[in-house]
């Protein structure tokens, strides 16, 4: 997998929250439930990168059955970003842990 470098925080739990499929709406209420309101969608900056992970390939928008409510899911390459992303987090946090261990504040 190609290095794409750091996800935003919106990116990555716009691509959580489309392990199941799911309309702008519910994307948007799904990110401020999990991050308990700390972020906050405008439906612009949503759809824009709603828009933006579709041309990547990293989701797919379902069929229009309701226009107004069209549903995304996370693509296979978009699961494949997940988990990269995952890991770098991971290996970050254990850098931090590392460092910061033992360290007098």
């Amino acid at each position: 997998m190609e290095n794409i470098g750091a996800l935003t925080e919106v990116s990555l739990l716009i691509l959580l929250s489309l392990y199941e499929p799911r309309h702008g709406y519910a994307v948007m209420l799904f990110i401020e439930q999990k991050t308990k309101g700390r972020l906050r969608l405008g439906a612009g900056s949503l759809y824009g990168a709603l828009n933006n992970l579709a041309d990547k390939g990293w989701i797919t928008p379902l069929s229009e059955a309701d226009r107004r409510r069209k549903e995304y899911v996370i693509s296979d390459a978009g699961k494949q970003i997940v988990q990269g992303e995952m890991e770098r987090l991971a290996e970050l946090s254990a850098i931090a842990a590392e460092i910061t261990e033992g360290a007098s504040l």
